[in-house]
């Protein structure tokens, strides 16, 4: 068993983007500006927000937050999103969800200027990635994917369950991995709530990803020998021995579901650090389409 460490591969990809800011700034060119928006005091998108910021400052990125209690009303939300559409000095920005239930997230979604939309949810970047447009992928499927590629995973001709069917991981993801590309060529089965025969499913996976948000959902006997398992859970469970009062813990039993594997991500250093990576890349995109 090896595994998939998120962390030190997007240490390599910061370093590269690191470099590259280092060239724009010799070369007199903008510096990559990225804003981020973060409403209320949730402590995992706080986190999170947290992360991308300091991210930034490695980097050498401008970055801005902008924050707001949980209270805030719909429609100042959309006019800030408004008004970072309309500034020349952000060249993306990302609305952190999930948001209080009084915000409808998908109007919030649809109103960011898809040029400007770095976490990849709008729905014409999505319609982008159908097509094979140039545009934002959603920024955990692409850092799955990167991961996959930089620890030269095979996935060709693999037979890849993906557990989960939202828009931001599962949906995208089984488009990704079907797609005549590397990695890609997967053969891949969408499962969700509804799939009968889950455990029989899986136990023929050449990959399996977890991306249910049910910690240690995925048990060893679901798992055959030497299978790859990516674990995209993160969800926060409390622990009287930790002194934060709480721990990390993935859709995956790690401890039993490990010795069965040839790779597999650890929760966390998995794919949280490959997400913030797949933002940084977008936001030098989003400057550079722009031809600045």
């Amino acid at each position: 068993m090896q595994l998939l460490d998120g962390k030190a591969t997007s240490e390599q990809i910061k370093k590269e983007l690191m470099l590259a800011v280092q060239n724009r700034k010799k070369e007199g060119k903008k510096i990559p500006h990225l804003a981020a928006i973060l409403v209320g005091n949730d402590g995992g998108s706080l986190t999170y927000v947290n992360a991308k910021v300091k991210a930034c400052e490695l980097i050498g990125f401008e970055s801005t937050l902008i924050r707001y209690d949980e209270t805030v009303p719909e429609e100042i939300l959309l006019a800030k999103v408004q008004s970072l559409n309309e500034d020349k000095s952000v060249d993306g920005f990302i609305v952190q969800l999930p948001l209080p239930k009084h915000i409808d997230e998908l109007k919030i979604t649809q109103a960011i200027d898809p040029r400007k939309d770095v976490d990849g949810f709008h729905p014409v970047n999505l319609g982008n990635m159908m097509l094979n447009i140039p545009g934002f992928l959603p920024a955990t499927p692409a850092g799955i994917m990167e991961l996959l590629k930089r620890n030269n995973i095979e996935t060709e001709g693999k037979k890849c369950v993906i557990i989960g069917r939202s828009n931001i991981v599962g949906m995208p993801l089984s488009v990704m991995l079907s797609k005549n590309t590397n990695p890609g060529n997967c053969t891949v089965t969408l499962a969700h709530s509804k799939t009968k025969n889950l455990k029989a499913i899986c136990q023929t996976a050449d990959i399996i990803i977890a991306a249910i948000g049910q910690p240690g959902f995925v048990k060893e006997e679901m798992v055959k020998e030497g299978a790859v398992i990516i674990d995209v859970g993160t969800t926060r469970v409390l622990d009287a021995n930790n002194p934060k009062g709480w721990k990390l813990c993935g859709d995956v039993d790690f401890e039993k579901v490990a010795p069965k594997c040839s790779f597999i991500t650890p929760v966390p250093g998995g794919v949280g650090p490959m997400t913030i990576a797949s933002l940084m890349i977008n936001t030098l995109r989003a400057m550079e389409l722009k031809g600045k």
